[in-house]
């Protein structure tokens, strides 16, 4: 398992798309302030939610180097060959492409929230909610592209499938900026990602399974 993990990690910072999901992130943190303007308080409101939808985004860019490349040059088969369940190659690209963009965004938030100019305790809020959701969007991810593996146009259609399914890790995670109402939209993300990432190689496996046969 550890070896997977690795190998997966070598191969998610490898090459130039190793850094898409940070870089898109803190485009969206640039480009906003000038959609909705210098408006501090407005950006305090609105700002959490839109890094949130840019970390939705920036989990989905790497979909289609999760699992097809695998499939296509015969990994797959030559794990299953040496006895590796396909569940374990899943819980091993969900534990990869986690670290690859969960960690990054969480520091990457950090210049995105001066951008944003929101408070220390929305930053907290955002980071804390970011910690619980991240592994959620990952595991949506990784089903995503098991599901779509051996497909064309997979980036377009791994979109399509996420981003409703994406919907309560959304407004939970949203839901945290409001001091009102964070505790409870904590527990809730944490929940929804927590079921998420049990699912997820159950399911992925599931799908890779049909996709190497």
């Amino acid at each position: 398992m550890r070896a997977l993990i690795l190998r997966d990690l070598r191969l998610a910072f490898t090459g130039a798309g190793a850094a898409l999901p940070v870089v898109f992130f803190l485009l969206v943190a640039t480009l906003f302030p000038f959609a909705v303007g210098p408006d501090a308080a407005l950006l305090a409101r609105t700002g959490g939610g839109a890094l949130w939808m840019a970390a939705l985004l920036a989990a989905l860019l790497p979909v289609e180097r999760l699992v097809e490349p695998d499939r296509a040059s015969g990994v797959l088969d030559q794990l299953a060959v040496r006895g590796v369940s396909e569940e374990s190659i899943a819980l091993a690209k969900l534990a990869a492409h986690w670290l690859s963009f969960g960690p990054p965004l969480m520091l990457a938030a950090l210049p995105a929230a001066a951008l944003m100019k929101l408070p220390q305790q929305v930053l907290a809020r955002l980071e804390l909610g970011l910690l619980a959701g991240t592994p959620g969007l990952a595991a949506l991810s990784l089903m995503v592209a098991a599901l779509t593996a051996g497909l064309r146009g997979t980036g377009a259609l791994a979109g399509l499938l996420i981003l409703p399914l994406a919907v309560p890790i959304l407004i939970f995670g949203a839901g945290m900026i409001d001091p009102t109402g964070s505790e409870g939209a904590w527990k809730l993300l944490a929940a929804a990602s927590l079921l998420l990432g049990g699912i997820a190689p159950f399911a992925a496996g599931a799908a890779i399974r049909a996709a190497r046969d």
